[in-house]
């Protein structure tokens, strides 16, 4: 592991705190910045009376602008590789599934360890997902899957010199690339998140907006239900993004779209 991966892994470690751990946290950051801003506006007050104090309105709008720019960037790309990856699940479920039908296309002698091959590869390919975000498991079971789908492609590809399975195996040739190259670019899409620097990037605006709104006091009663609400609104967002980012261990999860994987060991009974 290079020193960048070791980097990036370092800025993605709070990102995977559990969902609700992280969405209390922010939380609680933005009250205590918004507190803080609150107490050093009271000090500049105590510290100079009588004197005018500078309104930072165009501030906190500009920095409210960027933060609801960014959060909406992030949200979008969030949602985006969420519907890839559930795209992916379904179309590796639907190339499994037709590549396990036309064994049946062969005789006995190859059909037999075929079936049990694929029925072999499915589980893996469940237990897959069921690792979740345990990372040695996950490749554990990402290299069991190679080595049997290799397995797959040299039964077929021995027999590809024999005319009588010509056809047979012309068919089944690009639904077991399909089916390999479909594993890899899942896996992709697994380790490919919202780039944690941009999601650091929004915790600092949002508590930077916090601090910012907190100075605002102008010696008047805070609105308390205003700043809850804000800080709702916010780590709400965040906590969403990081859901759709992290579908492995959230509320937010692809769970049901798993089950079309599950539903391929029905071929083998």
């Amino acid at each position: 592991m290079n020193e960048k991966q070791i980097v990036y892994m370092d800025l993605d470690s709070f990102f995977q705190l559990p969902t609700y751990s992280l969405f209390v946290i922010i939380f609680f950051l933005i009250i205590v910045c918004n507190q803080l801003g609150y107490r050093y506006k009271k000090k500049q007050i105590r510290k100079h009376p009588g004197e005018i104090q500078e309104s930072m309105g165009s501030i906190e709008g500009a920095m409210l602008g960027v933060t609801s720019l960014l959060l909406g960037f992030s949200f979008s790309v969030a949602v985006s590789k969420y519907e890839v990856r559930r795209q992916l699940t379904v179309e590796e479920a639907n190339h499994i599934g037709t590549a396990i039908l036309q064994c049946d296309l062969f005789p006995d002698s190859i059909r037999v360890p075929l079936r049990a091959d694929f029925k072999e590869y499915v589980e893996v390919r469940i237990a897959y997902y069921e690792a979740r975000h345990d990372e040695d498991l996950v490749m554990q079971e990402l290299r069991k899957s190679e080595v049997i789908s290799g397995r797959i492609w040299k039964r077929v590809a021995g027999h590809s010199s024999n005319p009588d399975f010509r056809v047979s195996i012309l068919q089944m040739v690009p639904n077991l690339n399909e089916m390999i190259d479909i594993a890899v670019t899942r896996d992709a899409m697994r380790i490919t998140k919202v780039p944690p620097l941009i999601l650091w990037t929004l915790v600092v605006f949002v508590l930077s907006a916090a601090f910012l709104l907190g100075t605002d006091y102008k010696g008047n009663k805070r609105n308390i239900m205003l700043l809850c609400g804000y800080a709702l609104v916010m780590s709400m967002t965040m906590n969403l993004i990081n859901e759709l980012s992290h579908p492995r261990q959230g509320l937010i999860n692809l769970d049901l779209v798993e089950m079309k994987m599950k539903d391929l060991r029905n071929l083998f009974e």
